[in-house]
């Protein structure tokens, strides 16, 4: 296999290096070629770890190496691990009174339980709820002893077919793991009610992005088994009975479990791809020019798809095959250019999809100084634009003349410009936001067939794309040539996304997504006037504890953040460098 696999990818660069630039120019033919091969049925979806994406980079490093840039780093690549799937390993074990439980039949890890064994009594604490405000109080740990054992817990709430349900702030899984944890459990046992999933389906072991564990073992476990073990009742009637009265029914079992768990990560290697064009005057000085590279395989669930139950080809054409072949034209445009007086870093990103991935790697692994570094832009999505030719533009207020200067480009008028002030967002201009970098991010917008396997070449707006990376040479040109550095300047959300969980308070902290440690969340940005700032939480320290509650990851944090309440104040203990700090934050 990896024989054919060398000899086609050797057939791929042989006849890339054999063919020379006869145009520097950014033209459409060239764009939709590059397009059309990253968005090719062989290469089945682009997803970090494949052979296919290993010939998409190679792809990109052969074009950028052809187009007169100089390759960094390993060859142009830039090596990192992720986890892309984690599967059940041979030691999930589930007993209680000589009763053995079957793995995936009776029970099942969650994806992220930590790999123990516990044998311990079980006391059911139905929702596992700890709510106490002005209108509801119910509190399922009232007056239990759950320390170092097993507690039982129901998924979902009292009103499951209430999409507006004040419940259902407080029902997802991870929240209700902190909760356990917080009265002082040694593992979770979930249980699905009737009125929740009648069908009583396993959880299955989707990977959610966030490598860091629960700190104690969670299993999911079929009603019908769990109704072995209780007494003279069950968990219909159990689901039942909360329904209806909306209070408290948790009682100590007097079984013993003793189980164990297994969950294992497939680490796979993937890469950015990174060259250097030099400047002259100013060489030291550097403009990135970014675009990812990868996309979700053949899709399925938990991929990110929009179509979870289709597993097919998705294509990426323009997500983000636009965005490279943009990247790609633009860098032999600039490498043409006789006067630089900066010097260009052009990153192709993996494992954006995954979380940013790529570009959080290289921000903590740069291989250049990131002081260095005077704007990041970056192309993603730049393939559909619409009949009025609008694009969006994001990170416009990352810097104090970036509209002024996007403005001045666009003096024709040739497009209806969006502009979002906005530093942190869903792509890799986040990541050189939170080092205090302006950022500009440049689509044509989503549509329909957006995460889909119809997001083929055949849909590409080649002359709008083709628009857009003229636009962005034009941007480039003066980042690089300009008299005077653009000056950063914070520029946080100025309102919470629509949809989604809304928090009624927030720290004003941009969080670290990424980390693989159970040791606290990274704090990657503070927002100017916020909470955190005005209290004296600063960029690069570690939240570990808020009003005295462990904090070991994103989920525990957001479980916190959902408990407080506006207008309070509330400890927050830090890590900064050798020291742990608690600092007192007004809400």
């Amino acid at each position: 296999m990896f024989k054919n696999f060398n000899l086609l990818l050797f057939g791929i660069l042989a006849g890339l290096v054999s063919c020379q630039i006869e145009n520097p120019k950014i033209t459409t033919k060239e764009l939709d070629t590059h397009i059309r091969f990253l968005a090719s049925d062989s290469l089945k979806g682009r997803f970090p770890g494949t052979k296919e994406s290993e010939i998409a980079a190679h792809y990109i490093k052969t074009n950028f190496d052809k187009g007169g840039l100089k390759l960094i780093d390993e060859k142009g690549f830039q090596r990192f691990e992720v986890v892309t799937t984690i599967s059940a390993g041979s030691e999930n074990t589930f007993l209680f009174e000589g009763k053995h439980g079957v793995l995936n039949k009776d029970f099942a890890p969650f994806a992220y339980t930590n790999n123990s064994t516990l044998d311990a009594d079980v006391v059911f604490v139905g929702y596992g709820f700890t709510i106490s405000n002005d209108s509801i109080r119910w509190n399922d740990y009232a007056n239990m002893d759950v320390k170092g054992k097993w507690v039982l817990v129901l998924m979902g709430d009292p009103e499951p077919e209430v999409t507006t349900s004040y419940f259902a702030q407080f029902a997802s899984e991870r929240d209700k793991v902190v909760g356990a944890k917080d009265n002082g459990a040694a593992g979770v046992l979930f249980v699905n009610g009737p009125m929740v999933d009648k069908a009583d389906k396993l959880i299955g072991l989707n990977f959610d992005k966030t490598r860091s564990n629960a700190g104690l073992p969670v299993i999911h476990v079929k009603r019908d088994f769990v109704n072995l073990f209780l007494q003279n009742t069950s968990i219909e009637a159990l689901e039942k009975k909360l329904n209806e009265t909306r209070t408290s029914l948790s009682y100590d079992i007097k079984k013993v479990v003793k189980a164990s768990t297994d969950v294992r990560q497939q680490k796979v290697e993937t890469q950015n791809v990174l060259a250097f064009l030099p400047g002259k005057e100013l060489k030291e000085e550097i403009v990135v020019l970014g675009a990812h590279w990868d996309h979700l395989g053949l899709g399925g669930p938990e991929s990110g798809s929009r179509m979870p139950d289709t597993v097919a080809v998705h294509y990426g054409a323009d997500d983000n095959a636009s965005g490279v072949a943009g990247i790609i034209e633009i860098a032999e445009k600039l490498a043409k250019e006789k006067n630089r007086k900066r010097s260009v870093l052009l990153i192709a990103f993996g494992a954006e999809e995954m979380g940013l991935l790529g570009s959080a790697y290289f921000a903590n692994n740069p291989t250049i100084d990131l002081k260095n570094v005077k704007a990041m832009v970056n192309l993603d999505m730049i393939g559909r634009m619409k009949d009025e030719n609008s694009i969006m533009i994001s990170g416009t207020g990352t810097s104090s003349e970036s509209e002024s200067l996007l403005k001045s480009l666009n003096s024709d008028s040739t497009f209806s410009i969006n502009m979002q002030p906005e530093g942190f967002g869903a792509s890799d201009h986040a990541s050189f936001y939170a080092k205090d970098i302006p950022v500009f991010f440049l689509s044509s917008g989503a549509h329909q067939d957006y995460h889909t396997p119809f997001d083929k070449a055949d849909s590409i707006n080649l002359v709008g794309a083709k628009a857009i990376a003229d636009y962005t040479f034009d941007l480039m040109l003066n980042l690089i040539n300009r008299d005077e550095n653009l000056h950063f300047q914070v520029a946080g959300p100025k309102q919470r996304a629509a949809g989604g969980r809304r928090f009624k308070v927030t720290l004003g902290i941009m969080p670290n997504f990424t980390s693989t440690e159970s040791n606290g969340l990274g704090v990657d940005g503070v927002r100017a006037g916020g909470p955190a700032e005005s209290a004296g939480i600063k960029k690069g320290d570690r939240i570990v504890a808020i009003n005295g509650f462990p904090v070991t990851n994103i989920y525990e944090y957001m479980t916190r953040l959902n408990k407080l309440e506006a207008g309070s104040t509330v400890n927050v203990d830090v890590i900064r460098g050798d020291e742990r700090l608690v600092i007192l934050v007004n809400l």
